[in-house]
């Protein structure tokens, strides 16, 4: 039993070794466009979750570490008793062969002697059968205790390579968008801080251009100026068709005080969207699908100041571009 457990527990410190978008149609675009606003959240927060439960495993495993150390220092006290008594046992049989040869004495009435020696004899032989019973529970927990190390490291890894498949797949969209914007800003190297900036943001880049490149003011037809800008984005949305396309219209929180078809601010911002829409369209190849035109009016401003600069700021057009998330979404799936 001692070989075993001691090969037990040997094998048992290996593995610790090795382990380590104009009324309803206008609220059902503004629910898209927030769908894609969160999907980045929602991804960080998945990655967020899953690093939490390898803390917590690892955890887990240091504790287990721990009172496998406790029950290896209890085993080596309890064998050190077992051998104590292995002596004395022997100590008490090698008298009691001694009781057995000297008949003699016996005969002359030295009983009491004999009967305390087979006293101590049957005491120390209950008191090895009481450390080997010891011995034989802490070995059963020592079992126990490595299988569930064997389950937790073998949880761990799995989530580990999990995690790993996930961080790879975030790299790589990282390096898409990082890709599509440096096209996008090449593609509009003669507008960049001239009414246009090209931004990366929760794993999309944003085209935003200003009211004054592309409308004059509460008009939404667009300019010559403008539409050029609009046409040679179009040339890299047709070169990458896995591009989602979001075009969002927004105003400042002046009302509108036009006539004919616009009502207000949620009119102008939305009729302003489908124009670009249809820009992006004429003479491209582009799959119309991938096209979502939104009307946020004034009320997703980036400046919320009350100056006649925060106005002109928040008095813009943005074209948000999203890359394929199918590979990311497959991974998260399969949670």
């Amino acid at each position: 039993m001692k070989t075993k457990i001691i090969n037990a527990a040997g094998l048992f410190l290996i593995v610790i070794a090795s382990s380590c978008v104009s009324g309803k149609k206008y609220n059902s675009l503004s629910d898209t466009s927030r769908g894609f606003m969160n999907e980045r959240d929602a991804l960080k927060a998945t990655n967020i979750n899953l690093e939490m439960r390898n803390a917590e495993l690892e955890a887990r495993r240091t504790s287990i570490e721990k009172e496998i150390e406790d029950m290896k220092r209890q085993y080596a006290q309890l064998e050190a008793a077992r051998t104590r008594a292995l002596n004395d046992l022997n100590n008490v049989t090698a008298r009691y062969n001694e009781l057995q040869s000297a008949q003699e004495d016996l005969i002359r009435g030295n009983v009491r002697e004999t009967q305390r020696m087979l006293s101590e004899l049957r005491a120390a032989q209950a008191n090895l059968q009481e450390k080997e019973e010891l011995l034989r529970q802490l070995s059963e927990s020592l079992d126990s205790k490595k299988t569930s190390l064997d389950e937790l490291s073998y949880e761990l890894e799995r989530r580990n390579a999990r995690l790993a498949e996930l961080e790879k797949v975030l790299e790589a969209q990282k390096k898409i968008v990082q890709d599509l914007k440096a096209k996008v800003s090449e593609a509009l190297l003669g507008f960049e801080n001239n009414g246009l900036t090209v931004s990366m943001k929760d794993g999309k880049v944003y085209v935003s251009l200003d009211e004054k490149l592309l409308f004059r003011s509460g008009s939404y037809e667009i300019d010559a100026n403008g539409k050029r800008a609009i046409r040679q984005l179009a040339g890299v949305l047709e070169r990458n068709p896995d591009i989602q396309v979001t075009i969002e219209g927004h105003t400042d929180d002046v009302p509108y005080r036009g006539s004919g078809q616009l009502n207000d601010n949620w009119d102008l911002s939305v009729k302003r969207a489908t124009t670009v829409v249809r820009t992006l369209l004429e003479g491209s190849r582009i799959n119309p699908q991938r096209l979502t035109a939104s009307g946020r009016s004034q009320y997703l401003p980036v400046d919320n100041r009350n100056t006649v600069d925060a106005r002109q700021k928040n008095r813009r057009t943005e074209i948000i571009l999203t890359p394929d998330l199918s590979e990311l979404y497959k991974i998260i799936d399969s949670y």
